[in-house]
């Protein structure tokens, strides 16, 4: 039994085709069957039930798959640690929609400075997929707004950030000093997407205090939701730190929290098994330059009360 026989069974496992397999692992369809056979012979049990021409996963499968897929993200780790060492600096960086928007090139001009040469390689997209990403041994290290889930993760939080409910000028809340959180009951939200740190802070607020939500359109973009809270009159909450520039402008009406509820951070995420290389620790040295949000002027925002 070797790493390509896990690799081609792993393969067939999440295709549940030998032929499929066949292709992604740029062999023919008789060598991975021959595979198959062989591992099938090395542990004396059968990995698939063949019915009607389709293959269905034995559970005695489904045990070798858990084990296949952990012991072929370890031996990746070893690849990267002892390829970095030998080859020079490598680091895969994923980070969420919020920090990729007003933080991510800062960060990646930043890394290229303190760390030469390196190869970067970066992903932006929601929390639950940089978390996903992080488990298959997609990403090195990850920079989310929202908590990730799995115990298989280390979360430091490293840089502070809060929410802001924002408005267009011209809405009917953009005038009062003052909104109870109750009367946001009456108006129409586009939100991010689900999995989103951003949307879950603020929609669990939102049941926390009893409120419900009219969300009528969703996106992944915030230039996207700021352009429609400017011309359809909806409100979002958004992270401070994406509209510093309307908040000068004062093309947008920004609202705070007044009991600090949507108070959070930007958190560091990897793998616990995963070998801290000096790219990683580069990346942490280099967020404490972005710890801290910009400040909006108090006579230019508004308060979001509970009372």
């Amino acid at each position: 039994m070797t790493l390509r026989h896990l690799k081609i069974f792993v393969e067939v496992a999440r295709t549940g085709k030998m032929s499929a397999a066949a292709q992604n692992c740029y062999i023919s369809q008789p060598t991975v069957s021959q595979a198959i056979r062989e591992l099938e012979e090395h542990y004396q049990v059968r990995l698939f039930e063949r019915l009607s021409k389709k293959l269905f996963i034995t559970p005695e499968g489904k045990t070798l798959f858990s084990y296949a897929v952990r012991t072929l993200e370890q031996y990746q780790q070893l690849e990267d640690a002892m390829n970095g060492m030998e080859k020079g600096n490598s680091l895969r960086l994923g980070a969420t929609i919020t920090i990729g928007t007003c933080l991510l090139p800062g960060i990646i001009n930043d890394l290229d400075q303190a760390i030469h040469p390196l190869s970067q390689y970066t992903y932006v997209g929601n929390t639950h997929t940089i978390e996903e990403m992080l488990l298959k041994s997609q990403l090195d290290i990850g920079i989310v707004e929202g908590i990730v889930e799995s115990p298989d993760l280390i979360s430091i939080p490293i840089a502070r950030d809060y929410l802001v409910l924002a408005a267009a000028p011209d809405h009917p809340i953009a005038r009062m000093p003052q909104v109870h959180i109750s009367q946001l009951k009456d108006y129409s939200f586009v939100l991010r997407e689900s999995g989103s740190g951003t949307r879950k802070l603020f929609t669990d607020y939102m049941t926390r205090v009893n409120v419900p939500l009219q969300v009528i359109c969703e996106a992944g973009c915030p230039d996207a939701i700021k352009r429609i809270v400017l011309y359809n009159r909806y409100l979002t909450a958004i992270s401070v730190r994406l509209v510093e520039n309307e908040m000068k402008s004062s093309s947008l009406k920004i609202f705070l929290n007044k009991e600090n509820a949507w108070d959070r951070s930007f958190y560091l995420v990897y793998h616990k098994d995963k070998f801290v290389t000096e790219p990683m620790r580069a990346l942490k040295d280099i967020m404490q330059k972005y710890k801290e949000p910009w400040l909006p002027d108090p006579d230019h925002i508004g308060y979001i009360t509970e009372s």
